[in-house]
């Protein structure tokens, strides 16, 4: 008779910890409220699923800040090969672009989520649209799970019900609230790949976006990271695949103060740049400084440039010091934007923080306080910085819990 196996979420990581049950023999029954699965996943990577990097087992480890070794051994049994090779058998063509990211030919998000839903009935797994509402526990084992619509038995049980960013998605932090009801511990939540929050400046550049500069963040005066790309300025502050990528190595908001430099000219150094400079200034030397950089900045930017550069914005080009023009490069080259804060976890493209490592076995995702009791994904205290890390951390866990959750007692698992 087949082992009853229950996975609550089916988000990335729940359909691939169903899926792995389901290969190895177990009667799997997925339960999921929304009508769709993998609502989460059809809207990353804007739409065209950057499922994971394709890159090596150091590098995958190395772009994971946030408890990185406990994935050590899920990432060694199933890494980013392994994943590439596991969608293309379920017939999903993947192309690997800038920086490793793998994507689906089609640039379809749908294609992948739609092609764990094949899997997921060729395997025969029950989808239940239900919303699970508790864990039933005895003599330290779990024994099945209860939802709106009823209890559903089950030998093991999966929690993969995702964080708490994106709620529309689903992810309400219910698999949270069950696991510390299990006894778990839950690290604080929060936003990771998150637009942030400034003292104002994004009020006057509203709506500005900037493609291809240069961005610093800088803890207290120490510089942690620099990247190149695009970011836009918002009514609160800043957003943009190179804000979502920095806010990731911002992690100590409230005992650390964060700045951002922007490069708004990075293919230029400073000499060319003022060569730049004085072009512009000998066409425009007679009027005045405010006037004079419409050739070198988006409109919106030039008033913040002349303010901060402290030039009076009547002053005549002409008139303009060696000393201003060298402030004026300084601006140029690395805007000054200070940080407030995050903006609020739902808002977060993952969350940092969940259900901590140290109770969690890495090699099978099994709970080490209650038998049979399985994690997989983002409710799990890592997280990854972009670049297709988070969904390898989703596939990977998710394989490792389901051939655990399906193998236990049945001899040695092998992923």
């Amino acid at each position: 008779m087949s082992k009853e196996i229950v996975v609550i979420g089916g988000g990335a990581a729940g359909m691939m910890a169903a899926i792995s049950a389901a290969e190895r023999g177990a009667s799997v029954t997925l339960l999921e409220p929304n009508e769709r699965l993998g609502k989460k996943l059809n809207i990353t990577g804007k739409g065209r699923c950057n499922l994971t990097n394709n890159t090596g087992l150091e590098e995958l480890l190395a772009n994971i800040p946030s408890n990185g070794k406990f994935l050590y051994s899920t990432f060694s049994r199933f890494h980013a090969q392994d994943a590439i090779a596991f969608f293309e058998e379920l017939g999903v063509p993947l192309k690997t672009e800038r920086g490793n990211r793998v994507f689906p030919v089609s640039d379809r998000a749908f294609d992948v989520s739609a092609a764990l839903e094949r899997r997921l009935k060729k395997l025969r797994v029950r989808v239940v649209r239900d919303r699970a509402e508790s864990l039933e526990l005895e003599g330290g084992a779990v024994r099945g799970a209860t939802g709106e619509k009823g209890r559903y038995p089950a030998e093991a049980v999966i929690l993969a019900t995702g964080g708490v960013s994106y709620p529309a998605t689903g992810s309400t932090g219910e698999g949270h609230r069950m696991a510390a009801e299990a006894g778990h511990t839950v690290t604080p939540l929060r936003g990771s790949l998150v637009p942030l929050r400034d003292f104002g400046t994004g009020k006057t550049l509203q709506g500005l976006s900037l493609r291809n500069v240069g961005l610093a963040v800088f803890e207290d005066s120490k510089k942690i990271y620099t990247d190149f790309g695009e970011l836009v300025f918002t009514h609160f502050g800043l957003s943009g695949p190179l804000v979502l990528s920095a806010s990731a190595h911002m992690r100590r908001f409230g005992q650390r103060a964060y700045r951002l430099e922007i490069d708004l000219k990075p293919a230029l150094d400073e000499q060319a740049l003022d060569r730049r400079l004085l072009s512009d200034f000998e066409q425009y030397c007679n009027q005045d400084f405010c006037n004079a950089l419409d050739g070198l900045l988006p409109k919106k930017l030039v008033p913040e440039i002349v303010r901060a550069s402290g030039i009076d914005p009547r002053q005549k080009v002409h008139d303009i010091t060696r000393e201003q023009r060298r402030g004026l490069l300084r601006i140029l080259k690395h805007f000054p934007v200070a940080i407030a804060g995050p903006c609020p976890v739902a808002d977060a493209i993952v969350t940092s923080g969940g259900v901590k490592v140290r109770e969690i076995d890495p090699a099978t995702m099994e709970s080490k306080l209650v038998r049979g009791l399985y994690f997989a994904g983002e409710l799990i205290d890592v997280d990854a910085y972009t670049g297709g890390f988070n969904l390898q951390i989703a596939w990977s866990t998710g394989r490792a819990a389901g051939f655990s959750a399906a193998e236990k007692g049945q001899g040695e698992v092998c992923l």
